[in-house]
This record gives C-alpha cells, sequence and structure tokens, in this order.
C-alpha cells in the first residue's frame, strides 16, 4: 500500500524520476506492440492465417495482462522495485527471438512468456507515478499512460520498415533499446524504501474490493469491450490493409490512429478532472463508433481525418478508467492498476482470438465491422459508472 507515502510526500513531485518511468513506457510498450508490426512478415514466413495471428497477439496479451492483478497485490505490499527494470529487459530479451523462430507453437510459448515482463512492469511502474506526483496524479498519469500509446504508435512506423530492410531475424538487434532502459530504471527509478508502505493482509484487500464491487466490474466491462476493439483492430488491420491499395501505407494509418489515441489520453485526462470520469468515458466511447465506420466508408485524407479522431476519441479514456479503479480501492493502487491495464484488458484481448476466426470465414470487412460496433457498447456500459469527480 502506499498511505503513509500519500500522507508524508502528497506535495511532492519528482519530475526526473516521472520523466524516465514515461520513456520506459514508450518502451515497454513499443515491444508490446510488437507482434502487430510483425504479423505481415510471419504471414509469408511461415503463413500464419488471421486465426493464428489473433492466437499469437491473445496468448502475449493474456500472459501480460492476467498476471498483473497478482503483481499488483504484491507490488502493494513490499514495494518491489527490481521488477520494473527486469520486467522490461525480460521481454525485450523474449520479443527479439520471435524473428529466427521458425516453428509455430515454440512461437506461441515464447511470446507467452515474454508478456510477463510486462505484466511486471506496468503495476510497479504507475504506481510509482501514483506515489511521485504529488496532487498532479491525475494528469500526469495520463501523460504516463500516454507515453505507452506513443510507444505502440511508434513501433508501428519503425518495426515494419526496419523488418523489411533487414529481414526478419534483425529481430535479434531490438534487445539494445530494452537492455538500455533497463539501465535507466535501474539507476534512477524511485528507491525501493520509498515505495513500501504499511502492512497490509489479503483479507483487507478482499474488503476494499468487495466494497466497490459494482463499480469495478462496470469499469472491467467497459475496459475488456474497449480492449477487445482496441486489440482486435491490431490484429486484423494489418492483414486488411495489405490487401488495399491505400494512399499511405497501412503502417502509417495505425500510427495515425495510434497517436492521436495517445494525444487523446492526455486530453481525456484533463476533461475528466473537469467535468468527471463517467461522463468522459462515456461520451468519447460512443462518438468512437461513427467515427470508424466513417473512416470505413470515406477515402482520401478525409478518412485518415477520420481515423486520427476514432482513434483519439477511442484511447480518451485508457488513463481515466485505471485513475477510476484507483479512487473506488484508493488503498491498493498497484492492484487497481493490475486490474485496469491488466486483468480487464486481458479479457478483452483473449476475446481477439473469435474475431480472428471470423475474419477468415466470413471476411475481414466483417471482422472490422463488428469491431467498429462495440466501442459505443463499451460507452453505454460506462453509464452505469458512479458519477465521480
Amino acid at each position: 500500500m502506499f498511505k503513509r507515502i500519500f500522507q508524508d510526500k502528497s506535495s511532492e513531485i519528482d519530475y526526473p524520476a516521472i520523466g524516465i518511468l514515461s520513456f520506459a513506457h514508450t518502451l515497454n510498450d513499443m515491444y508490446s506492440n510488437f507482434l502487430p508490426a510483425l504479423l505481415p512478415f510471419l504471414a509469408l514466413s511461415l503463413g500464419i492465417n488471421a486465426t493464428k495471428a489473433a492466437i499469437l497477439v491473445s496468448v502475449f496479451s493474456v500472459s501480460s495482462s492476467f498476471i498483473q492483478p497478482f503483481f499488483g497485490y504484491y507490488m502493494d505490499k513490499q514495494g518491489i522495485r527490481w521488477l520494473v527494470h527486469v520486467g522490461t529487459l525480460w521481454m525485450g530479451i523474449l520479443l527479439s527471438l520471435t524473428g529466427i523462430i521458425q516453428n509455430f507453437s515454440l512461437l506461441v510459448l515464447i511470446v507467452g512468456l515474454a508478456g510477463f515482463g510486462t505484466a511486471a512492469f506496468h503495476p510497479q511502474a504507475s504506481a510509482m507515478v501514483s506515489v511521485i506526483s504529488g496532487h498532479r496524479r491525475a494528469v500526469l498519469l495520463s501523460f504516463f499512460v500516454a507515453c505507452g500509446n506513443i510507444g505502440f504508435a511508434l513501433s508501428l512506423l519503425i518495426l515494419p520498415p526496419f523488418f523489411t530492410e533487414f529481414g526478419l531475424t534483425s529481430t535479434i538487434y531490438t534487445v539494445i533499446p530494452g537492455l538500455i532502459v533497463a539501465l535507466l530504471l535501474y539507476f534512477f527509478a524511485p528507491r525501493a524504501e520509498n515505495l513500501k508502505g504499511a502492512p497490509i493482509n489479503i483479507m483487507s484487500v478482499f474488503t476494499s474490493i468487495r466494497s466497490a464491487s459494482q463499480e469495478l466490474l462496470t469499469i472491467i466491462a467497459v475496459i475488456a469491450v474497449r480492449t477487445l476493439a482496441y486489440s482486435g483492430m491490431l490484429t486484423v488491420f494489418p492483414l486488411y490493409f495489405s490487401t488495399k491499395n491505400l494512399i499511405i501505407s497501412w503502417n502509417n494509418l495505425m500510427f495515425i490512429m495510434l497517436f492521436s489515441g495517445a494525444l487523446g489520453g492526455i486530453t481525456g485526462g484533463f476533461l475528466s478532472d473537469r467535468y468527471g470520469r463517467r461522463r468522459l468515458i462515456a461520451s468519447s466511447l460512443i462518438m468512437t463508433t461513427p467515427l470508424l465506420f466513417g473512416f470505413l466508408f470515406t477515402s482520401g485524407w478525409i478518412s485518415t481525418i477520420l481515423l486520427a479522431l476514432a482513434g483519439a476519441s477511442l484511447l480518451s479514456s485508457f488513463s481515466v478508467t485505471v485513475v477510476a479503479a484507483q479512487e473506488a480501492i484508493p488503498n491498493n493502487k498497484s492492484l487497481a492498476a493490475g486490474i485496469t491495464m491488466g486483468f480487464a484488458g486481458g479479457l478483452g484481448s483473449l476475446a481477439v482470438i473469435p474475431i480472428g476466426r471470423i475474419g477468415d470465414i466470413y471476411g475481414l470487412s466483417i471482422a472490422i465491422m463488428i469491431l467498429f460496433c462495440l466501442p459505443i457498447i463499451a460507452g453505454l456500459t460506462a453509464l452505469l459508472m458512479k458519477s465521480q469527480p
């Protein structure tokens, strides 16, 4: 727990450490979006179809997600600093092997193990940001989350040209950024003695969760449906776009969507502080569906602009849902981050596999239209949340 820290240092903001953690989040989520950037190349090398692509993405997402609440609980109790740099390096090493593996089953295993790295990083890093952000926690956590979304975007801008130029085996060199960031975290992340909070027991955690169960279940449902739309598009779009004659390449389109989403996340943090969490989450998700269909049924730069607006709208609630969960169980911030950034996201990612199967049987266009309908469902679900400040 971080109760003692918030009481003693609520006004202190450690901007350099927040900068290091946010930069690390950029790289961590760049690795997290490694597979969608690699899928078109794996399709050529291993003959991967939409179902197998969905399996790869889902295995990584599930292994990186479902274990996060357990990391979060233990970190609330112990304040384990080393997991942020070890987790980043672990994921970087394993994902760098994906381009040299020619067996699909082994590839699934490596991808699944790699997910444990980001599962270790996210709860501790987000809790670190909360502890050292003082009275600007919501805005600075939005910045931290936005940096992760920027990393997602950059992976699709940087990695496909890199793999095109140097081939699949060049994935081995992608371990270098992970090593550099792991060293930065080792030396500059907040010290362990500043993170460990008051002793807790499992019963107090259950009591905290039970008292906020209705709110947490609503937030989990919103995130799961939003993540299914988000992860589904990251999985299906590269395969769909590669078959079309586009004004710009598919990876540039995905970069536009994700970078706009990062900017939308920062904006969402500000707006939610002013107008409330529920209002921001519901309205932004409901607006996303018509914007996505507008993108699909227009062309040229109008289509690109609508995709950018859709990305901003879809991801503007990303950090807000994390803050909402932390406000629901304020004494278990790492656990709240693990539940929202991990468990809830894992539920949505697991459902990507049926979407991939639908794409193989009925066509990728049908799968995409199903995905485009999901944000409005998530937005309507968000209306069940309590009205939060």
